[in-house]
Formats: C-alpha cells, sequence, structure tokens
C-alpha cells in the first residue's frame, strides 16, 4: 500500500508541480518528487522536530547554525563589556559605547565637543546575530522594522567595532534595514510584509531544521497518522534528507547560504522560494567576482564557490571524467550539519583526506607535519582574512597545495563575475548580474558597466534592465525615456518604477514623478524610503495636505525615521499651517535621531534667519559648515559670517 502511495503522489506531482524557467524563453520541465515542494505545505519550527530528534536537536542547537541568530541576552552575547569600550568613527565624528540596562543591552552613540556631551540616542538591541565563532550582530527593532546597530563585537579579536560596511565613510548608524537576502540565510524564513522593504510580523530564533530539509508539516501529519517509511530501504518522500539528493542538488542546499553577495532572483521568484531539493538556479543565479593574479582573498559566505575551484571537487564529481577519483566530495562529505565544528577533531578531517591520498602524505616532510600538527586543513585548507567581514579569519575551502610567496604577491586584478550556481545563465541574468555588482560594491568600476552593457544587447525587450543601467550611468533623460517602454499594467519591480520616478525629479520634473512614484507607493506602500520620496513629490507640486498624511503614516510606521520629522517640519512651517513652533520641535526631534540631517538642519536655519534669531542662526550654520562646506546654497553664507 505504501508503495502504491507513493506512486499516486508521484504522479500527482508530475501533474501538479512544475517550474517554468521565463528567462531564456523556454519551457524547461523541472519536477521534483519531494512532497513537500507543493506550497501548501508550511514550516513547523524545530520544537516540533525535537518531539521525534531529539538528540540531533540537542547537538543542532551547538552549531553555528544553531546559535545564528536570538535574543540579546546575557547568555546570547560573546562580546566583551567594559566601561571604558568606545568606538570612535573618525569620519562621522560620532562615538559608540555598548552597555547593558539590567537585562536590556543598549547600544549608545554620542557626539563629543571638548568634554561635552552635545548629541546622544540610544537604542534598545532586540536580537544578536551570530554564533559568536567569529562575531556578534546587533539588531533593534521599530513596529516590525528591523535595522541593524553601527557597533559589532568580533570575537576573534576581542573587540568592539564598526560593523562590517560601515567604516571608509559609509557609516549608516542606525539606517541599515536587514532585508529579505539578510535575515533568509541568519534565521529560519520569517513571517514577512511583502509590502515593505524590512518589516516582519514573525522572526524566528535562529536557523531551522527545515532550512535545509524543507518545510515538516506533511512529514509531522504522516508521522503522527502511523505512516512510517523504513528508510534504511527507500526515500520518505515528505520530507528531504540532502544526503540522499544528487550531488549537485546537494550543493546547492548548501550554497542557499554558503554563497552570497550578488544573488539575482528569477522572475517573480522571493529569497523565501528556494526549498531543499530544488535547483537553486531555479530561483536565483549567484554571481561571484573572478580575479587573476593573487587567488587567496575570498569573501565570508563563499565556502561553496571556493569549495568548488578545488581538484579534489571536480576530480571527485566527475566534472573531469578522464581523472575521476571515484567518490563524490561535496560539503557533508566533510561537515555534519548537525554537530558543531569546533568539537570535530581533525583526525575525522585528516581521515576524509586521507580515504584519497593515502600515498600522498607528507611523509618526506616530516617539520611541516611537525607544525601543522598532523592537520591537513593546516596547510591545505589554511585560515586567512576575509575581504568583507574585518578582523575575522576562516578556512579557506579552496583545497589546494600551499601558495607560494611569488603567486601572493602577484597584482589582483577583477576579470568578470561569474555565476557559480548555473552553467548556462542568460544574458538578461548576466546583465543584472553586473549592474548590481556595480551598484553594491564597486561604483568606481566602470568595467561592470560596460560589461552589462554589452549583454543588455542581447535584452531588448528588458525596458526594466535598461532603466537601471541608465540610472547608475546617471542619464536621467535616457532613463525618462525608457520607462515609456514599461507596462505599467504588468510591472512589479517597485525599483524599477522608483529610478523612474527619481530620474523626473532629477530633471525638476515633478509632473512626470508623480505617476511613477505613485506606482512605485501603490507596489510596497509600507516601503518608507519611497513613502518618503512621495511625500516630496507631492511637496513640491503644492499637494501640502497629502505630502502631510504621508509623512504622519510614515512617523506611525516609525516614529525614529529622522526624515519623516523634518519633512513634516517643512510643512507646518513654510507651505502648510505657518507654526514655526511646532516646525521647530518638528526639526529638533528630526536631530534628536540624526544630528547631522541637512534637511532638517536648513530647516531650522530657515526659521532663525527669518525670526532675526542670529545666535541660533550661526550656531546652526556653524554645524551645516562642518558636514556640508561646498554647499552652493551656503557658500554666500559662510563667507558672510567668516563660518570655517
Amino acid at each position: 500500500m505504501r508503495q502504491a502511495a507513493n506512486i499516486l503522489f508521484f504522479l500527482f506531482f508530475i501533474l501538479t508541480i512544475c517550474y517554468s524557467c521565463h528567462h531564456n524563453g523556454s519551457s524547461e520541465l523541472e519536477v521534483s518528487p519531494y512532497l513537500n515542494h507543493n506550497p501548501k505545505v508550511g514550516y513547523v519550527g524545530n520544537e516540533i522536530c525535537k518531539g521525534c530528534h531529539p538528540d540531533i536537536y540537542a547537538t543542532f542547537s551547538e552549531t553555528g547554525m544553531g546559535k545564528s541568530w536570538g535574543l540579546a541576552t546575557h547568555q546570547k552575547s560573546a562580546a566583551q563589556f567594559k566601561s571604558n569600550t568606545v568606538v570612535y568613527d573618525t569620519l562621522k565624528n560620532l562615538y559608540y559605547h555598548p552597555q547593558w540596562q539590567g537585562d536590556t543591552l543598549q547600544i549608545v552613540e554620542f557626539r563629543m565637543v571638548g568634554k561635552d556631551t552635545v548629541f546622544q540616542r540610544k537604542e534598545n538591541i532586540k536580537y544578536i546575530v551570530g554564533s559568536g565563532q567569529h562575531t556578534n550582530s546587533h539588531l533593534y527593532e521599530v513596529n516590525g522594522f528591523l535595522y541593524q546597530a553601527p557597533l559589532t563585537f568580533y570575537t576573534q579579536s576581542q573587540q568592539w567595532n564598526l560593523p562590517p560596511g560601515f567604516n571608509e565613510g559609509n557609516n549608516t548608524r542606525f539606517g541599515r534595514a536587514i532585508e529579505l537576502e539578510c535575515i533568509t540565510c541568519h534565521n529560519a524564513l520569517p513571517a514577512f510584509d511583502f509590502q515593505s522593504q524590512n518589516k516582519y510580523d514573525k522572526v524566528p530564533l535562529g536557523i531551522g531544521c527545515e532550512n535545509c530539509h524543507g518545510p515538516g508539516s506533511l512529514h509531522v501529519q504522516e508521522k503522527q497518522q502511523g505512516k512510517v517509511v523504513d528508510i534504511r530501504k527507500e526515500i520518505d518522500y515528505t520530507i528531504v534528507n540532502p544526503a540522499k539528493l544528487p550531488w549537485q542538488l546537494q550543493i546547492d542546499v548548501c550554497q542557499r547560504c554558503h554563497l552570497q553577495g550578488n544573488a539575482i532572483l528569477k522572475e517573480g521568484k522571493s529569497f523565501m522560494d528556494f526549498r531543499p531539493g530544488m535547483k537553486l538556479s531555479q530561483v536565483m543565479d549567484i554571481y561571484m567576482p573572478h580575479f587573476e593574479g593573487d587567488d587567496s582573498k575570498f569573501i565570508m559566505a563563499s565556502h561553496a564557490e571556493r569549495l568548488q575551484k578545488s581538484s579534489c571537487f571536480l576530480k571527485s564529481n566527475k566534472i573531469d571524467e578522464a581523472n575521476s577519483l571515484g567518490m563524490t566530495l561535496t560539503c557533508i562529505t566533510c561537515h555534519n550539519p548537525h554537530v558543531s565544528v569546533t568539537v570535530t577533531g581533525k583526525e575525522k578531517f585528516n581521515k576524509i583526506c586521507e580515504n584519497c591520498h593515502q600515498q600522498k602524505r607528507c611523509v618526506e616532510a616530516p617539520e611541516i607535519l611537525k607544525k601543522a600538527n598532523n592537520n591537513c586543513v593546516y596547510c591545505h585548507m589554511p585560515k586567512n582574512g576575509t575581504s568583507d567581514i574585518p578582523h575575522v579569519t576562516v578556512h579557506d575551502h579552496y583545497i589546494r597545495k600551499p601558495i607560494s610567496t611569488q603567486k601572493l604577491q602577484d597584482v589582483r586584478k577583477f576579470v568578470e563575475i561569474k555565476c557559480v550556481n548555473n552553467r548556462t545563465p542568460t544574458a538578461a541574468s548576466k546583465a543584472e548580474g553586473y549592474l548590481n555588482y556595480y551598484e553594491k560594491f564597486d561604483l568606481k568600476s566602470m568595467v561592470c558597466l560596460d560589461s552589462a552593457y554589452i549583454y543588455l544587447q542581447q535584452c531588448e525587450n528588458r525596458a526594466d534592465l535598461w532603466v537601471h543601467y541608465y540610472y547608475l550611468k546617471q542619464d536621467y533623460k535616457k532613463v525618462s525615456d525608457v520607462g515609456k517602454n514599461l507596462n505599467l499594467n504588468t510591472i512589479q519591480d517597485a525599483w524599477t518604477t522608483y529610478r523612474v520616478a527619481e530620474s523626473y525629479i532629477k530633471q525638476d520634473d515633478f509632473s512626470s514623478a508623480e505617476k511613477w512614484i505613485d506606482i512605485t507607493v501603490a507596489l510596497r506602500p509600507k516601503q518608507l524610503n519611497f513613502l518618503q520620496k512621495q511625500g516630496m513629490v507631492k511637496y513640491n507640486l503644492l499637494k501640502i495636505a497629502e505630502a502631510k498624511k504621508l509623512f504622519e503614516t510614515m512617523v506611525t510606521y516609525n516614529p525614529k525615521y529622522a526624515e519623516a520629522w523634518s519633512s513634516l517640519g517643512l510643512i507646518v512651517c513654510n507651505r502648510g499651517e505657518g507654526n514655526i513652533v511646532l516646525a521647530l520641535q518638528y526639526d529638533d526631534q528630526a536631530l534628536r535621531l540624526d544630528p547631522d540631517l541637512e534637511s532638517a538642519l536648513m530647516n531650522s536655519l530657515d526659521i532663525f534667519n527669518a525670526t532675526g534669531n542670529t545666535v541660533e542662526f550661526l550656531k546652526y550654520l556653524r554645524r551645516l559648515y562642518k558636514i556640508s562646506p561646498h554647499q552652493a546654497k551656503l557658500l554666500p553664507m559662510y563667507r558672510k559670517f567668516n563660518i570655517q
């Protein structure tokens, strides 16, 4: 009976579960035998899995994945807290200090003039991200909107510092939104509000069993009904066991998260759509930069890409048929995902190496073996600093002979980006990959834009990509021209319509911008930066009541969104109610959140100038000079009052 049921389920899925690749214009059919690929099968959470698998649950909870995300408690934190722990951002002239107020972790931001504190902001931290093996990052929440705080603890070096990407003048303070791409790898799947950029109705606590095994409601239901499969003889298709997947699909489970940086989603897909056992390329193409010269540098989450460069991997998986080693090497050849790597002894890893290299031990170099403490990994997967995460070293998963000193001195030169999880990406995917790489990682590299243009020549019908290209080129007239070819009845990408709207704004054409920003907000009505832009367009069109309502909505959603308060100040002072007192209160609220917010400083400056309050006028003029000394509008004032 059980076998007959499996056959019926399989036939059902052949008829009902298929995936088409729209990007290359083909009708490529992808059929999965796994019943939990049905969208109706839901996630149940770790506690349900624990009921039948308590031993695995116990060991998994101690792994880096199990500890990936948690509430900000004394127990969860791996950080050191001292009264004199202060991090100074020299470019922003801001200090940061972590502290506990009872059981509440706080990040304090402040500014000093001499010995006086002239600005201070405190945020209560709700979540700590990271197992503590490498880092602890800190998140705060406002009405479900998640943001990263500007302070990270680096456990290997035992120091507090700015988070990755916040240095070199890029400190976004408390404004970095935690989007789906981030949370779906650092955590189990959340309940996400798709009308927003970073609002969550429910956030789990740690990567879960179902991240690797797929949603478990059907599996649990069948077991509760007494439907048990002898997994020694057959596969239980109600749940995915990665160990029983073909090696390509097995790798996809791991590289869904251990291959990060430049993911290009397929049309209509989100970062929540991948389920273990699927081809990752059905949901996204992931591009990694390829360099000539020194190849010792790599990004933190590039384990899968580095492993797939290794001869061990290429030969064992018969990519090089002539030199196949006769076995399959994947991530779980060495790693048991249910057991922490910190308790896996070197003997186990050595034994895996010796399965293929029994005759190639370093017996001819005993001094090397002694230095390495008889550890293959020490030489062939050495620890190295990552190119994207400071103060952190991890094992390089590019397995190879030790790199020569000369090789390390070779000039590192960017060549191209390569799609790691798909050998035949479309021209549109490649173009978008280059555009995203330029925008996210290398705004100075015209090579990326030139490469994108080459692939865009094959994508005449992708007006959205042409909009993105010309927007990055800052050719705003071209953006608005291309935007006219977009089908407004079918477009679902809010960023495309936003770029068209912004391009009209750059051309001072607010009337044309209005239509596009209205479409943008209709697609994402809780994305706060879109609402802010819509409000300013309405303001410039003298639609004051509409603009005011938008900004009031924003501060209801997130009362810590500084620009919305500044915009309210502008409205009630200049073109609205003419209420100077209320305007200054709104500006003050904005500056309590962001002491360098130019719009709020300018609002107050104009008020003090108009009311003849010279003392406050000069005070705000000096503040503006410090953050914007070359602003054309203010240069005559700087000269007049000798501000420098």
